[in-house]
């Protein structure tokens, strides 16, 4: 049975257990698939979008899958439907009845998004989307004004290099690149070259940068977008980064969920411990929703999957029943989340995420962001590490806090690694474990220090003590030491 008493999918059984320690073994799977994989972005090939309309997201496949879903009155067809004849209020209107309309053929509702998108708001995603899922219904006109309004926007945001800006400015490209070819054009190729190639795909390949936790929606909303239209893979310029990231991203929740009036969420960890934005928790759903759309044979995307079919965490609000509709694939397989690490780490963006079970009422532990979290009965607290004493037993983990003391006990069960935090970033310790060799490692940018091999079934002494050199990255590789 599955945490919350439902039955599992009968893939659960195929036992899918494995860390991040060894996440290469998935490198077979990726090598298998090279040969029918979208193009890697080039830095001298131009970028040509090939697409008939409706080509943001409702490429033919998908567009058949929903068709499919509204004859069969779907669940979830049937509550966001429900939503459009009651005239809920939307937050995303042109998003919800440009979907409605694509979907339903509905015209009067079509028309709603078309006004909506000739009004006044100014959100060049949504313009997109109801110009590329909407054609039929426009006249040259309406049509010419669109298009305007969405060029003088593109404009006016060129100089925001926000993920979310970024997304909605290649969106706008995309859905108009051959009614005016030169500029779409011009937009695509500064947005891949100098904003991916020149910034964020070296960053986020050397360590040095990472996706915000909030951005993950927009960018999934990016790679299906220019992989549909334009045949480019961007996840192949970073690919030890994104093959970790749908199992980040599932560790990053806090343990228990939070329950809405129109179903349930799970919280991402923020700095701001408060009440939850539910906007925010419904993108993220939104984002691991896309993600196993993007890649449904990957096996992060099958644990992703095993994680989001559960009918209580169905997104039912005007916010969150477009995206649950336009992205649910029900009858894709799942491998049940439980098989999932209970233990996320990457030492280059010095980001550590441990649960201590994947029931609701686990404790949780997060260093993330410049902050350091804990979660347990249902509240999320940041700790001082001033006075943070510990250490703290996690079920594949143990955690010290060097603040205070570079002297540690610990008493392991069984083989796990013990990670050290509240270091100096980037400081170079000698490290000393009761009968082992004594050896030097580095502490990442975030001032965390991970210790493998420390022996287990009785208690040892851990000592930590600053050596002269600052090393050139945190991912310096244990150097032992004369004693």
């Amino acid at each position: 049975m599955s945490q919350d008493g439902q039955g599992l999918c009968p893939y659960d059984t195929i036992g899918l257990m494995w860390t991040l320690r060894t996440a290469g073994m998935l490198a077979a799977t990726t090598v298998a698939l090279i040969a029918t994989a979208p193009a890697q972005t080039s830095a001298d090939d131009p970028i040509v979008v090939s697409a008939e309309h409706p080509r943001l997201f409702l490429r033919p496949s998908r567009l058949r899958l929903l068709k499919r879903e509204r004859e069969r009155s779907s669940m979830r067809w049937r509550q966001f439907e429900s939503l459009v004849r009651d005239n809920a209020e939307f937050p995303e209107p042109g998003f919800a009845w440009a979907l409605y309309y694509a979907i339903s053929a509905d015209e009067a509702v079509g028309r709603r998004a078309v006004s909506w998108a000739l009004g006044a708001a100014g959100d060049l995603r949504q313009m997109a989307l109801v110009f590329d899922w909407c054609q039929p219904l426009f006249s040259p006109a309406q049509q010419r004004a669109l298009i305007a309004r969405m060029q003088r926007r593109m404009a006016e945001t060129a100089g925001d290099d926000s993920v979310s800006a970024v997304r909605a400015r290649m969106l706008a490209a995309i859905a108009l690149f051959d009614e005016t070819p030169q500029g779409p054009a011009r937009e695509l190729e500064r947005d891949v070259r100098r904003w991916w190639l020149g910034k964020l795909a070296p960053a986020l390949k050397s360590g040095s940068a990472a996706l915000a936790r909030d951005d993950a929606y927009p960018f999934w909303e990016l790679l299906h977008a220019l992989r549909d239209t334009a045949n480019l893979e961007l996840r192949d310029d970073a690919p030890d980064y994104f093959r970790d990231f749908p199992i980040e991203h599932l560790l990053s929740y806090y343990p228990a969920p939070y329950p809405a009036p129109e179903n349930d969420y799970y919280i991402g960890a923020s700095r701001r411990v408060g009440e939850p934005d539910l906007r925010l928790a419904a993108l993220s759903r939104a984002a691991e929703l896309a993600m196993v759309a993007y890649d449904v044979n990957a096996p992060e995307s099958q644990l992703l999957q095993g994680w989001l079919m559960h009918d209580r965490f169905l997104m039912r609000s005007p916010m969150g029943s477009p995206y649950e509709f336009l992205w649910a694939n029900p009858y894709q397989p799942g491998l049940s989340y439980v098989n999932a690490p209970l233990v996320f780490y990457d030492p280059a963006p010095g980001r550590l995420f441990v649960r201590s079970s994947w029931e609701e009422t686990a404790r949780w532990f997060g260093v993330f962001d410049g902050v350091t979290q804990t979660f347990s009965d249902g509240r999320a607290m940041n700790l001082n590490l001033d006075l943070a004493a510990g250490p703290l037993a996690m079920t594949e983990a143990m955690i010290c806090f060097g603040k205070l003391s570079r002297r540690f006990t610990v008493a392991l069960d069984d083989e796990q690694p013990v990670f050290v935090t509240g270091l100096e970033p980037r400081r170079a310790y000698a490290v000393e474990v009761d009968d082992e060799e004594l050896y030097e490692a580095a502490a990442d940018t975030a001032g965390l220090l991970e210790l493998d091999d420390v022996p287990y079934g009785k208690s040892v002494g851990i000592r930590l003590a600053a050596v002269g050199r600052t090393p050139s990255s945190a991912r310096d590789a244990h150097v032992p030491l004369p004693r």
